[in-house]
């Protein structure tokens, strides 16, 4: 009973947040998105009258509209954008660049609920916790906030609070962007394209690992790991005792905002130091460590007064397999050679051409468009190449040419451009080439070394032995079921499914018709008889039969319109 009851609540919220979003989408000229997807039943009237007679986003501004709307829509919507913005190869370069634009930043809540939150999650008065802690945060994100403290002991913390029900609106946000999703497929067939229930999968997998903090307390001890050194790179200490799900403790980094250079210089920093330390830390984590700090805009990035670089904000990271990291290197040392040959062969090492390309093809259009647009980059010394823009230049190619490029690619291809940015403010004529060549070395030294070609080959070898065991007992079965009549092929016509859609819509509206149709004759039979009461010497049940098929007919022509298929 108690589950039913959680059930009924739970749907209730749902619709109601439905109904938002669908306000919302009409609001900013999605009316016709909804009509396709059958959803107008849940627009107030009013609002419906709208959706039927206008409202429709122009084409030239349907990105910064739908930026828009995400960021009235809250927290798991900005997140999702700025987790789309990252993947032009899904949404397009156009709207990528638009849903960069979405600030994470929203008013802070009260403290009396971020007291109460602390106390919960750990267990104990905050009084006991904290010799102070400051009421107003430092920042306020969507997800979290942030709070100066002092603990017992006189250490000096920054606490990241989590929102009040957070995770309850995203988990509701996501199951109607599941529907929604659904909906999409079923009803407007080239979405599909866009992938977009494997869209919001990837995105409910990130956002659930951003809303417990658990999570970015080991990406901080990762990292302590990777820099223990210390020398040019700090990350801030971790509290776990004062850690949990939803309340994060770490050591407060005092010093200079990365982008703030008047500053640097008034510090006498050495700013080339400084760029160096950053690329080289990027690099490290990049070709060395495979795993990097995957959100490393200028707020994240602090300037210590010793010189070093201190890295806050680990709720992003990404992780690398082998093989991306050699073929990272591989483009590198591609770019210093101009071997675009090379740089097609890692593309398929990395599974990114399709089974339904034709490669050689590929390759011929491929070469003609890489010689077009990366040759004139070649105009400078090489010291002088960026190699940032020549990575995001070969990227938006293989996008170009509708290949499956890794999401972990173009997460480091943005990143590099945000560093790639900040090291040219920093120090113009700093060299990336130069910084990155150790790190290349080695992971090539590693790929072709003879470890790594024996364990290659032993794989190979192995793999081949199982085929060879294997491949006489398929045989057999196989023949097995063909005897046995138990042989079935599959196949699927391309488009059917739309066909089909269409076929029903035509055959309801066609119904829809003779059901008007019907009704405008009995009126008139009505009429033509003259019995019965009358409204002006009319018939007034066949005055109501035409006033009923007047709003019917003008209902479906409309409908016919919005199609767009006369």
């Amino acid at each position: 009973m108690f589950s039913e009851l959680l059930k009924i609540r739970k749907t209730y919220r749902n619709i109601n947040r439905i109904t938002q979003i669908l306000n919302v989408l009409v609001k900013h000229g999605f009316g016709q998105f909804i009509e396709q997807l059958n959803l107008y039943g849940l627009i107030p009237f009013r609002k419906r009258i709208k959706l039927l007679t206008g409202g429709v986003v122009l084409d030239n501004t349907v990105a910064a509209s739908l930026r828009q709307v995400f960021e009235e829509l809250g927290p798991s919507f900005i997140k999702l954008a700025q987790i789309l913005s990252s993947r032009p190869d899904l949404i397009t370069e156009r709207y990528a660049q638009e849903f960069e634009k979405l600030q994470d930043e929203v008013p802070p809540f009260p403290y009396e609920s971020a007291k109460e939150i602390i106390e919960t999650e750990l267990g104990r008065p905050i009084e006991e916790i904290f010799a102070e802690i400051e009421e107003t945060p430092i920042a306020a994100a969507s997800i979290s906030q942030v709070h100066r403290a002092t603990l017992k002991d006189g250490s000096i913390v920054v606490v990241k609070v989590q929102r009040p029900k957070i995770k309850e609106t995203v988990e509701t946000d996501i199951s109607i962007m599941k529907m929604l999703s659904s909906l999409m497929l079923k009803y407007i067939p080239d979405t599909e394209i866009f992938n977009p229930l494997g869209i919001i999968s990837e995105f409910s997998k990130t956002i659930k690992k951003e809303l417990n903090f658990f999570e970015e307390a080991k990406n901080i001890e990762r990292f302590s790991k990777n820099f223990k050194d210390g020398k040019t790179i700090k990350i801030p200490l971790l509290y776990p005792e004062f850690t949990s799900e939803r309340v994060l403790v770490m050591e407060r980094i005092e010093g200079i905002r990365i982008s703030d250079i008047n500053s640097i210089d008034r510090a006498g920093l050495d700013r080339d130091e400084i760029a160096a330390a950053l690329v080289n830390a990027y690099f490290k984590m990049i070709l060395d460590d495979g795993f990097f700090h995957a959100d490393p805009h200028p707020g994240n990035l602090f300037v210590l007064y010793d010189g070093r670089i201190a890295i806050v904000d680990f709720g992003m990271a990404g992780w690398l397999t082998p093989v991306v990291m050699e073929s990272i290197a591989a483009l590198l040392i591609a770019l210093v050679h101009k071997d675009f040959e090379s740089l097609i062969d890692q593309f398929v090492e990395l599974g990114m051409i399709t089974d339904e390309m034709d490669v050689d093809r590929f390759r011929q259009d491929f070469l003609s468009d890489m010689m077009e647009l990366l040759l004139p980059l070649y105009d400078s010394a090489l010291a002088e190449i960026n190699f940032a823009e020549y990575l995001n230049t070969v990227t938006h190619l293989a996008i170009k040419h509708k290949l499956k490029v890794p999401s972990s690619l173009l997460l480091i291809d943005k990143c590099l451009l945000i560093v790639d940015n900040t090291v040219r403010e920093l120090a113009p004529t700093f060299n990336f080439i130069t910084a990155a060549a150790p790190y290349t070395s080695t992971l090539m030294m590693k790929k072709y070394g003879p470890k790594r070609v024996f364990d290659k080959l032993e794989r190979h070898l192995s793999g081949l032995a199982d085929s060879l065991i294997d491949t006489p007992k398929k045989l057999r079965v196989l023949l097995r079921r063909m005897i046995a009549g138990d042989f079935t092929i599959k196949s699927q016509i391309a488009g059917i499914d739309r066909l089909t859609r269409d076929l029903e819509k035509s055959s309801n509206r066609l119904s829809f018709s003779i059901v008007i149709a019907s009704i405008i004759m009995s009126s008139s039979i009505l009429t033509l008889s003259g019995t019965g009461a009358k409204i002006f010497d009319i018939p007034a049940i066949g005055t109501l039969g035409f006033t009923i098929a007047f709003f019917l007919g003008i209902w479906l022509i409309i409908s016919i319109l919005r199609s767009g298929k006369l």
